[in-house]
Parts: C-alpha cells; sequence; structure tokens
C-alpha cells in the first residue's frame, strides 16, 4: 500500500460566499494529493508523460462530511490500496483539517492511455516495476 499525506491551505479565491470551500474545488485538492503520491514513489507526473502515458479520470466520487474554510490547513491522505491491475488505478482520498477532523472523503479511478493513439492500455511495466516495492 502507499499511503501519502500533503498539506495544503485554503486560500481566499476557493471559497465561497460563506466562507466555505467550493465543493468543486476538491478534485483539485485530489489531484494535489495523487500528484505528491507519484512524487513520493520516485514517479513524477512529468516522467509518466515523458513515457507516452496519460492517465485521465474515468470515475470520481466524493462524500462531503464537513466544510473546510477559509486558511484552513487540510491535510490530503491519498491512498493506492493495490497495484493497478490491467488498465486502470483506483486512488482513496481523506481530507481533513488541522484539528484532525474528517472534511471530505472520496475516490478516483484512472485509466492508462497512449498519449498518441489514445488507446487504453494496460499499466505499462516501468510504471509498474516503481510501485511494487511498496508492496511488498
Amino acid at each position: 500500500m502507499i499511503k501519502v499525506t500533503t498539506k495544503v491551505r485554503v486560500r481566499y479565491s476557493e471559497t465561497d460566499q460563506m466562507g466555505y470551500v467550493y465543493y468543486g474545488n476538491y478534485p483539485q485538492y485530489f489531484e494535489v494529493g495523487r500528484v505528491e503520491l507519484f512524487r513520493y514513489i520516485g514517479l513524477p507526473y512529468k516522467d509518466i508523460e515523458e513515457y507516452g502515458i496519460m492517465l485521465p479520470v474515468a470515475n470520481l466520487s466524493i462524500k462531503y462530511i464537513k466544510p473546510a474554510k477559509y486558511d484552513d490547513e487540510l491535510l490530503i491522505t491519498t491512498t493506492v490500496k493495490k497495484l493497478p491491475e490491467g488498465a486502470r488505478i483506483v486512488f482513496e482520498y481523506e481530507i481533513k483539517n488541522q484539528e484532525d477532523i474528517l472534511l471530505t472523503k472520496g475516490d478516483t479511478t484512472l485509466y492508462f492511455m497512449d498519449k498518441n493513439s489514445g488507446k487504453i492500455l494496460r499499466c505499462p511495466e516501468q510504471i509498474l516495476n516503481i510501485m511494487k516495492p511498496f508492496f511488498e
């Protein structure tokens, strides 16, 4: 299993008139967590794209529990519980505030896609080889 926690501070522009984080911003927080997870394992998104691989989101699920507010420090915990099987990889997220209160949970499913052809493909070996040690 791979589990990484990333800190993000809520900016004013991310909130609505109530001072709460606008619901549409949570997928961006998930993306921050995903990018940092890949960076943590030594596989920056830039490298994935240089391999000729794109990772489009095929599914997004969000459960809003409590609102995040302006200037909160958010802790985004991103988890990959199992190695990619076939063409997809699943990420799970928990967002807590600085008081360790759970605010939001969610998950995304992404597919490996050939950048040039646009065809879905199995997780490339070079990516699997980088991820495998985290599951042993």
